[in-house]
């Protein structure tokens, strides 16, 4: 159930939209992704404009862009496994290569039915993690599909549900926090991770109900494709999401963004004590 505080707030803010809403261009999965596993459990709907990822106890399945980016406003739209999906992952995320590794990640534990989906986000900089925060989402993930994305510039990076802050991480390199600065892929994935998604591994995937099976849609991508790792272009202010406008959330994000720390985050490491007896830098 939305809360009616969170509903007004919703239609201020796409109120304040209207005159930049521009609708994405409806392109197909192969122009800009590619299958990368499981892909007998990939299966292509609406002449491409939509993906299927299926898992069952043989395998999940993934995909990725084809190309890297450097910056970028990546948006996905999902609808993730329905009933009795109680350790099962459906990953949403950029990441680079290699050792020392960058990270940005949306993950959807799923749970037993009646029980909630968590919504976890990390932030990896030079392979160093153990960033989460879990949030409860203010209506049922698995019934339609909703927009996730991802903000990223040399300022900030911002995770979006439905054009809702529900995290924000600042570049704070200059007091010595690592900040993601290396190309990154897209990836989709659907896989078993019931040994730590749902009650810490405690509630066990059940097979009965496979296959699971989560849903993809809006394959267009507005971000700037590296093309050598030494490229410094793709921090240039001519990329619209690099621009002064989206250096920091506007006043009507910041209410929606309290509104969510408040109402709808159910763990965050900056205040974990046990694992984080000092705070954190970025916190």
């Amino acid at each position: 159930m939305i809360f009616r505080d969170m509903s007004t707030l919703i239609i201020v803010f796409l109120l304040a939209l209207i005159p930049h809403i521009v609708k994405s261009e409806e392109i197909s999965f192969d122009q800009n992704y590619q299958v990368t596993w499981g892909g007998t459990h990939v299966v292509s709907l609406n002449q491409g404009k939509e993906i299927q990822l299926m898992m069952d106890s043989s395998s999940g399945s993934g995909f990725g862009s084809k190309a890297s980016y450097s910056s970028g406003f990546f948006h996905m739209r999902i609808k993730v496994p329905g009933t009795n999906s109680a350790g099962v992952v459906t990953a949403y995320y950029l990441t680079s290569q290699g050792n020392g590794h960058d990270e940005l990640d949306f993950e959807f534990l799923g749970n037993r039915e009646g029980k909630p989906y968590t919504l976890q986000t990390n932030v990896f900089a030079d392979g160093e993690g153990n960033r989460e925060q879990r949030h409860f989402l203010w209506f049922d993930p698995t019934t339609n599909f909703h927009d996730y994305k991802i903000l990223w510039n040399q300022h900030q990076i911002v995770f979006y549900v439905d054009n809702i802050p529900i995290r924000v991480y600042k570049n704070k390199s200059n007091v010595g926090v690592g900040y993601p600065s290396k190309p990154m892929q897209i990836q989709v994935s659907l896989w078993n991770g019931d040994n730590w998604a749902t009650d810490g591994g405690q509630t066990k995937t059940d097979w009965s109900y496979s296959p699971f099976k989560a849903n993809f849609q809006g394959f267009d991508i507005s971000g700037c494709e590296i093309q050598s790792i030494n490229d410094q272009h793709c921090t240039s202010e001519s990329y619209w999401w690099n621009s002064q406008k989206f250096w920091q959330l506007d006043p009507v994000q910041q209410k929606l963004y309290e509104n969510v720390k408040q109402k709808y985050t159910t763990y965050d490491y900056c205040t974990d004590r046990q694992r984080h007896p000092t705070t954190p830098l970025e916190c």
